[in-house]
């Protein structure tokens, strides 16, 4: 089994577990790995492969590995082929077959059902490093009901704290609630998360130097990766030119609502615009999050008002924005890039919680015109939608959350800060009481565990609904 550091030089990811658990479920599906480039997929399939006698790697760009697809051979002698370019024999143990770049060959995407229906026994998992456009450019459907997704993105704060052997810190993270202890240097280290990032890449440099300064070629060099790909699904020269543009200011404007006319001071139009940024979203490059006027479920966008724009991954931005040196000058987040930073990094603790869909996070705003209300974001959890501001100030600033703690029908508030673990009664300025969590940041992405054990705390745990309960205007 492997441990959480391998000694490879490989750091653990958390889609280990779950690929662990894909491996050992009962009708298990053909798994389709997703996410942008360089996020590790090909990697964490590696170091999941160990748990096979055999490793079995087609590269559906190389012709050869191709052509044994596209020959359309049954599903069955399609396996006997494969194994017997490999050398090896279906009786010599277990094998994981992967398929990488799969959008390289629709062949090997349709043999994804077969592999379901007539060898349901034989591990397979794919992956492709511009996937999700492929898919949409070249009208490549996965078989529906036959496959199972599973999306990866940049490192998490717990995955950074394996890959740079922070040793007991990890068990104090893992508890909840945090010992009181951790909490200075959990927040030392999250910072230096926030400021490095989660691209594997660049975590791994820093890992092995332990120097800031020698990651710029590692971030130039991702760049670069990713305004190469550009031409491969642009469908014409315009709109080159408006992908280019959007990749290279969207660290700029990461953590705002933007308006897709004019975007980044361009004369590009709304529809321009738009579907750059569509296609950079299938690329998982970057996400608009879209406002809820709700207070219950299902959290609902609205996708008629402006969105926020999440990019990849925040030591990505901070590089390309030149917002690194503010780390050296503050203690905490919220006093850099007008708090929108602290946002963003949260922000990219909560897209990955739910692995197994691509449902993105919302934020709320009072649905009324030349409203300013706005909770950075919202969670469902046990039939509510949780209001979660990430804030330094104190619980009497906290306006918008009031009026969303004013219009929903429960009493459980969060606000992520830099701050301890504290849990309060509050009050909203109409007077109604309610229970305000104060959770440090670097525990975003243990959110759902602690709106649990706030609720515990206060001996209101509450079921899930089976139908949401109309809102009171």
């Amino acid at each position: 089994m492997p441990t959480e550091k391998d000694t490879s030089g490989m750091f653990s990811r958390g889609v280990d577990a779950r690929l662990l658990a894909w491996m050992n479920t009962k009708g298990r599906k053909p798994l389709i790995l997703r996410g942008a480039r360089q996020v590790g997929k090909t990697v964490a399939v590696r170091l999941f492969a160990r748990h096979f006698d055999h490793f079995v790697n087609l590269n559906m760009d190389l012709a050869a590995d191709a052509d044994l697809f596209r020959r359309r051979l049954d599903i069955r002698d399609l396996y006997q082929a494969i194994l017997l370019k490999r050398r090896i024999s279906a009786s010599d143990g277990k094998i994981l077959l992967f398929l990488d770049e799969i959008q390289s060959c629709p062949e090997a995407v349709d043999s994804l059902r077969y592999f379901h229906e007539d060898l349901p026994d034989v591990f397979v998992i794919a992956a492709g490093s511009l996937l999700e456009i492929a898919l949409h450019e070249k009208h490549i459907g996965f078989p529906v009901g036959r496959v199972a997704h599973l999306f990866m993105y940049p490192l998490s704060f717990r995955e950074f704290l394996v890959a740079t052997d922070a040793g007991p810190l990890i068990a104090a993270f893992d508890t909840v609630p945090i010992p009181a202890y951790s909490h200075t240097e959990l927040l030392q280290q999250f910072h230096r998360y926030a400021l490095i990032g989660g691209m594997p890449e660049v975590v791994a440099e820093y890992a092995k130097n332990r120097d800031v300064t020698t990651l710029k070629p590692v971030y130039d060099s991702l760049l670069t990766s990713y305004l190469d790909d550009v031409p491969k699904y642009a469908r014409n020269t315009t709109m080159t030119a408006v992908l280019r543009h959007c990749i290279e200011t969207a660290p700029f404007v990461a953590g705002q609502r933007i308006t897709l006319a004019g975007f980044g001071k361009s004369n590009y139009r709304s529809r321009e615009v738009g579907e750059a940024m569509r296609t950079l979203q299938r690329a998982m490059l970057l996400y608009l999050l879209y406002p809820s006027v709700g207070v219950e479920i299902p959290i609902m966008p609205d996708l008629k008002k402006s969105p926020r724009l999440q990019f990849l991954d925040t030591g990505l931005l901070n590089y390309f924005a030149g917002l690194q040196d503010e780390f050296f000058r503050h203690d905490d987040l919220q006093a850099i890039y007008k708090g929108m930073l602290a946002e963003h990094i949260v922000g990219q603790e909560l897209v990955c919680l739910e692995p197994n869909t691509r449902k993105k996070q919302c934020f709320w705003v009072r649905d009324k015109t030349q409203s300013q209300a706005e909770v950075d974001f919202v969670v469902q959890h046990r039939g509510h939608v949780i209001p979660v501001e990430v804030k330094s100030g104190t619980a009497g600033k906290l306006r918008s959350l009031h009026e969303f703690v004013d219009r929903c029908p429960h009493n459980f508030a969060v606000r992520l800060y830099a701050g301890p673990l504290t849990l309060h009664p509050a009050q909203t300025p109409s007077g109604k009481s309610y229970h305000l969590l104060n959770v440090p940041y670097f525990l975003a992405a243990k959110i759902h565990e602690y709106v649990d054990w706030m609720m515990e705390q206060v001996g209101q745990v509450v079921e899930a609904r089976a139908v949401p309960l109309e809102c009171e205007e």
